[in-house]
């Protein structure tokens, strides 16, 4: 059964200004990179916009509002804070981010497709319920998980983020519901300062936190050691991956020294108890990677496994 590959051009209109890190060229490394002969067999197709009952699985609609009610002028840019901007393009780029999750979810439990991968951003880890922060507007692979429950039906949904920012706006929505695990790797310390080993939700919360310089030996040994053990416990009938590449050894924001092979070898690991427990089913959405070319190779790398295993 194949791979899905959704993505969308409104997604390259989010433009947070020059010298920001989580710019459009991001998204056209990782289309680049899946457009070789190699990634052939991927069906592509364009995200939806999400809607607002899909929104409002996880944000309050006065949030959902205030966002999307936020339309600059072309060539113009409102600053949420520090480090989260909104363009022209913004409130649609972030509607298809959040559509192509839903829509990929669809796909992988209707049998249209075994795997799914989404090329979107702006990404979603670091969005809380009400609040905006860390690049992202709202939290895409929570509403994706939402939807396979409220649409679908489904009990056990895993959220596993291996981005190296820890998922605060993912661990908020989720902590209170023992129906989601959240599971993540993340250097500590770093931004957004959260996720602790000692913040467990209701026990569906398993944080691993690296130190800077841990490479990829260390990496493997925090998701054998721990978090895939949790992961297989909980027998999830859904994986949603937070892909995100800014553990890289290259990635400007941060210091693991993650390699390709660490994360082809974790995304095997994943689809192995997607295959024991769900079905094969894995929705993974783009986050995080802020060196091109390492974003690039890194993606491939997943995207491989996926359509591989």
């Amino acid at each position: 059964m194949t791979t899905l590959l959704l993505s969308h051009r409104a997604c390259l209109r989010h433009d947070p200004g020059e010298e920001h890190p989580e710019c459009p060229d991001r998204l056209r490394a990782v289309l680049q990179a899946l457009a070789s002969e190699e990634f052939a067999a991927l069906r592509r197709a364009e995200a939806p916009a999400a809607t607002p009952e899909q929104l409002g699985r996880v944000h309050p609609q006065g949030y959902v509002e205030a966002i999307l009610g936020i339309r600059p002028a072309e060539g113009e840019r409102v600053a949420l804070d520090a480090d989260t901007v909104m363009s022209a393009g913004s409130a649609e780029a972030a509607l298809r981010a959040v559509g192509a999750g839903v829509a990929a979810v669809d796909a992988v439990l209707q049998g249209a497709a075994r795997r799914a991968f989404c090329a979107v951003r702006p990404p979603g880890h670091h969005a809380e319920p009400g609040r905006p922060m860390g690049f992202c507007l709202f939290a895409n692979a929570v509403i994706a998980a939402r939807h396979a429950q409220a649409a679908h039906g489904f009990a056990r949904v895993a959220i596993v983020d291996f981005d190296v920012h820890h998922g605060n706006g993912s661990q908020a929505c989720v902590e209170a519901d023992a129906s989601i695990l959240y599971a993540s790797s993340h250097q500590s310390p770093c931004y957004p300062g959260t996720g602790e080993a000692r913040e467990r939700g209701v026990g569906n919360v398993f944080n691993a936190p690296l130190p800077p310089g841990a490479d990829g030996a260390r990496f493997r040994q925090a998701w054998a050691g721990a978090l895939l053990p949790a992961i297989e416990a909980f027998a999830p009938e859904l994986l949603v991956i937070s892909a995100g590449f800014d553990a890289h050894a290259r990635d400007p924001l941060a210091q693991l020294r993650v390699r390709e092979p660490d994360f082809a070898w974790l995304t095997a690991e994943l689809c192995g108890i997607a295959d024991r427990h769900a079905g094969g089913r894995v929705v993974s959405l783009l986050e995080g990677g802020y060196d091109l070319d390492a974003l690039a190779s890194s993606a491939a790398a997943h995207v491989r496994v996926l359509m591989r295993t």
